[in-house]
This record gives structure tokens, sequence and C-alpha cells, in this order.
């Protein structure tokens, strides 16, 4: 607090200690947003441990009828078959379901205070709030952003790996099928051929 109180400059617009202290802890959340080891770190618990959970909008639940195998589900992200996340993808664009992937919040916070609180004492709890913070409001949201990118990425990935063996399989048929075929080569220079 006496090193917060020096910060203190009513033109700035930091009134007291706590504004100061407040301050500091936003610069410090923003830090923890920013670090490579930390978001790498988050990037790899939502990969290994998020929670894709959809549910439907309140009152849309008559318009959507489509989607209700969807109006309560969930299910870990890296179990998530193509099909189901592009049929919640498509349900969330169309306006009838939210989608989130979360993980273990503790888990999350963990990992971020192993890498910027150092210590007990005053200062610490400052930055442990600040690393509480900068989870909550901004690295949370900016994590599970990038992981439904890399999620849909990987559901159209797939899909057009199932659409290509679905069209290989219908196109390599027989054109009649268990009927004999008579074919006629056209030759136009040395004459037609059965």
């Amino acid at each position: 607090e006496a090193e917060a109180a020096l910060f203190v400059d009513a033109e700035k617009g930091v009134a007291d200690a706590e504004e100061a202290l407040a301050g500091a802890r936003d610069i410090i959340a923003e830090w923890v947003s920013e670090d490579q080891r930390a978001r790498e770190g988050m990037r790899s618990l939502f990969s290994s441990k998020g929670i894709m959970r959809s549910k439907v909008i309140t009152g849309k639940e008559e318009e959507g009828i489509k989607y209700k195998d969807y109006y309560e589900w969930e299910e870990p992200v890296l179990k998530a078959p193509s099909h189901r996340v592009l049929a919640i993808r498509r349900g969330e664009s169309e306006g009838f379901l939210v989608l989130r992937i979360t993980v273990p919040e503790d888990e999350a916070i963990a990992i971020l205070e192993a890498l910027f609180v150092k210590g007990i004492n005053q200062a610490s709890l400052q930055v442990k709030s600040a690393v509480q913070d900068g989870y909550k409001r901004l690295l949370s949201s900016s994590m599970e952003a990038e992981i439904r990118l890399a999620v849909k990425k990987r559901a159209d990935e797939e899909a057009i790996r199932v659409f290509v063996e679905n069209l290989r399989q219908l196109l390599l048929l027989p054109p009649l099928g268990r009927k004999n075929v008579l074919a006629i080569d056209p030759g136009f220079r040395t004459g037609c051929k059965v």
C-alpha cells in the first residue's frame, strides 16, 4: 500500500492507493493474457480437458426442435465427433443453441499461478488476484475462441474425408448393380468395338 501510494495522482484519475493497486492488477492481468507460456499452457489444458457444452436459448425450444438432442449436451473436446460438432455449430448459427467450451477453473488458475506468483507476501497476493482476473476476464474467452476454431477445423476436415470416401464408393459402383453391361467403344477411325 505504501508503494501504491506513490502512484496516487488525482489528475491521472488515481484517487487513492486502492485505485493504484487496481490499475496495477489490470496491467498484470493483461501481461498474463498475452504471455506465450501462459497461452501455451491454457491451449494444452483446453485441448486435453476442455468440455463442450450446449444449451438451448430460452424461448427457442419449439422453433429449434430439430436440435433437441443438444438442448442439454456436454462432451469432452477430444471425443466430440465431427458430425455432432457441426450440428451444434449450425444450431448456434441459426440462433437456437449456445455452445461453450470450458475447463476446470481451478486447474487453469493453478497453471497460471505456478508461472506468475512467486513467494507468499502482500505483493504476491496482488499478483494472485491479477492472475485470477486475467484468466476469468481475458484469457479464458480468448482460449475458448481459439479452441472453437481448432475444433471446427478438425470437424470440417473429418466431414470432407467422409464425403470423399462415400463419393469414391458411389463412383466405383457398377452402373446397373448386378446386371451385365455391354459397352460400346466408339472408334471413329478404326470402327466401334463391343
